[in-house]
């Protein structure tokens, strides 16, 4: 490609493949069989994404979800290794509710979350999977919680509060 992006050069990101199934489409002459994979990319600094690859064969596949993935980066509010305050996201049946968590806590999460969020660079959250358990629709749950997050100062201006280091070393 003639076009280089500016996250190739800049950062180092790391992915990890989350799903990969065996896909079947079904067309005149008979069923043509392929790959899905699903991957997560992040800098575990701040950026995370997600895509979805399809192809007759699974490294090609996991190729063009790598690249969907860097096409989809977010930027994650960190404060502290953790989130600035309690978040809920929701997508189709899936919704993960994530809140912050003290220092040495880890990430507790499951399935597609936990990898959406250590991605993340998150080091201390605690988050529940509530309805379906389905990767892609949980991973995007996850994804568009950190989405609607809102840096500390912004949250505590909200509610007339002034900003206060809570804790004594920042990581």
């Amino acid at each position: 490609m003639a076009r280089e992006r500016q996250y190739d050069k800049d950062q180092e990101f790391k992915e990890k493949v989350v799903d990969i199934r065996r896909v079947c489409k079904v067309v005149k002459g008979g069923k043509k069989m392929g790959f899905r994979a699903v991957v997560i990319v992040g800098d575990k600094k701040t950026k995370v994404g997600m895509g979805i690859g399809k192809a007759a064969e699974v490294s090609s596949a996991i190729r063009k979800a790598v690249e969907a993935a860097k096409r989809a980066l977010i930027e994650v509010p960190l404060t502290f290794g953790t989130i600035p305050h309690d978040v809920e996201g929701n997508y189709s049946a899936c919704k993960v509710v994530m809140r912050p968590a003290a220092k040495g806590t880890g990430v507790i999460a499951g399935g597609s979350v936990r990898t959406v969020l250590e991605m993340s660079g998150l080091k201390n959250i605690v988050a529940k999977l509530i309805g379906s358990t389905n990767a892609i629709n949980a991973a995007r749950a996850a994804i568009n919680g950190l989405l609607s997050l809102k840096r500390a100062d912004e949250f505590l201006a909200e509610r007339g509060k002034e900003v206060r280091i809570r804790y004594a070393e920042a990581e």
